[in-house]
């Protein structure tokens, strides 16, 4: 695509535009993105080169991605494995959060029962080996655990 994404945190100490390409926004339902977003779902944005103003927190999730975030605000503002060129930017960060349309459903085994979507996007659950079946078996995770919802 050729559009052009800025953005960045709340208090704007850490800033971000695209330099590369933008490929397809999705709304993420896993566990993993429920938690690191505080949300229900986490929007995204897949995109190959970001250059950055101020430096984001890194979090090692698991031992395939990271999430970033700013070290001020808290700001949730990105999700990327370790092994590709693509970070996830989280869509509500973007200057115009309205500047890309999600294409997918991801991790559709953790939506939460009380929030319906009222649109006809693929539905995908979340992939053992990776989306590209390269991941590990299992993913370790270093998200707590509790026994209710994963």
């Amino acid at each position: 695509m050729s559009v052009k994404l800025t953005g960045g945190c709340q208090c704007g100490d850490v800033r971000y535009r695209v330099t590369g390409d933008v490929r397809h926004g999705s709304i993420c339902h896993c566990r993993m993105c429920q938690r690191a977003s505080g949300n229900a779902f986490a929007p995204l944005v897949e995109v190959t080169g970001v250059a950055w103003q101020g430096a984001p927190g890194r979090y090692a999730s698991s031992d395939i991605a990271e999430r970033g975030f700013c070290t001020t605000c808290g700001t949730p503002l990105f999700y990327r494995q370790f092994r590709t060129d693509v970070t996830e930017l989280m869509m509500g960060t973007l200057d115009d959060p309205n500047a890309i349309d999600p294409i997918k459903h991801n991790g559709v085994e953790s939506m939460v029962s009380w929030l319906h979507f009222a649109d006809d996007l693929p539905r995908n659950q979340t992939y053992t080996k990776g989306a590209d079946g390269g991941g590990p078996e299992t993913i370790k995770s270093k998200q707590f655990h509790n026994t209710v919802g994963g």
